[in-house]
């Protein structure tokens, strides 16, 4: 069974399987963060939110068409010009918006747990509103140029654009990778100094338990870019280099099997959450359970 073959069945099969893992995880992440928001008007489960949002719309718009190539063969950015332009819009914008999202968390509890009562005014759901607005319209626009720029070639949807293909290696390398994976680490480490150095807080359980979600998940999303920045940094370097179809081959699945993992933050987060936080783990219960209850009783009227 040659690379390519393995490559599309892992894709359909692990796709799928992500999908449905993904897509429940994220769902119950919208239901348990819209109900915390409302009761503590907490940022960071507002940026949770946003992001399981983001996540969500992610793995439906690129995840199934991405499933459905491997399984039918059928390729739409191949045979769709709309679709060829169309793509271009959410892969330039949910993935950055979700990382900003998952940046802005870790950030929002440093700011939260500081000793620095002013730093602190600006953990506020109103500015944390106006700066997920003002992203959005950043990563839209990125999007648009994106769109742009993609045609269909007679192997692929793809830009043939010199300029803007030595820009999307940058983009994915450091905007995509090296900057976030630093936010994540430097943030994450100074949180945890904060909580640490503070009394108050390492006594406040509620905010002990959010900060270790956000850290644990901090890890998932620096693996996956990494990994994902890694493969990029490779892909650049050997731009110029002759090779043979057994070599394509083996880059292409390699770069199959990224792409999956790449996934994992996308996916991930609620079974990460449900891990790492007996609090959160109740609050699920209890959700659902409510949830259930009320199911319940609109069926006996």
């Amino acid at each position: 069974m040659s690379l390519t073959l393995i490559g599309e069945q892992l894709t359909a099969v692990v796709g799928s399987v992500f999908f449905v893992v993904g897509f429940i995880g994220n769902g119950i992440n919208i239901f348990i963060f819209s109900g915390t928001i409302v009761e503590r008007r907490n940022c960071c489960s507002f940026y949770l939110l946003t992001a399981s949002i983001i996540n969500t719309l992610y793995l439906c718009i690129i995840l199934i068409p991405r499933i459905e190539t491997a399984t039918s063969g059928i390729d739409l950015t191949r045979s769709s010009r709309i679709w060829c332009k169309v793509r271009p819009l959410f892969t330039g914008s949910l993935p950055p918006m979700s990382l900003t999202c998952a940046c802005l968390s870790i950030i929002d509890q440093f700011i939260s747990t500081s000793k620095n009562f002013r730093l602190r005014q600006y953990s506020n759901m109103k500015l944390a509103r106006r700066i997920i607005i003002v992203f959005l319209i950043i990563w839209i626009i990125h999007g648009i140029i994106a769109s742009i720029f993609y045609e269909i070639t007679p192997t692929r949807c793809t830009s043939s654009n010199a300029i803007y293909a030595v820009y999307t290696t940058v983009y994915l390398i450091v905007v995509n990778g090296c900057i976030p994976i630093l936010i994540i680490s430097i943030f994450g480490w100074l949180t945890n100094r904060n909580i640490r150095q503070t009394q108050v807080l390492a006594n406040r359980q509620a905010d002990r338990q959010l900060t270790k979600m956000i850290l644990m998940q901090s890890i998932v999303v620096v693996i996956s870019n990494m990994v994902y920045g890694v493969n990029n940094v490779y892909r650049l370097i050997t731009t110029g280099v002759t090779k043979d179809i057994n070599r394509q081959i083996t880059e292409n699945f390699v770069t199959t099997i990224v792409t999956l993992i790449s996934y994992f933050y996308s996916i991930g987060s609620f079974y990460i959450f449900f891990i790492s936080s007996s609090q959160f783990r109740r609050k699920v219960k209890q959700q659902l359970l409510f949830y259930r209850r009320q199911r319940n009783q609109i069926n006996t009227i």
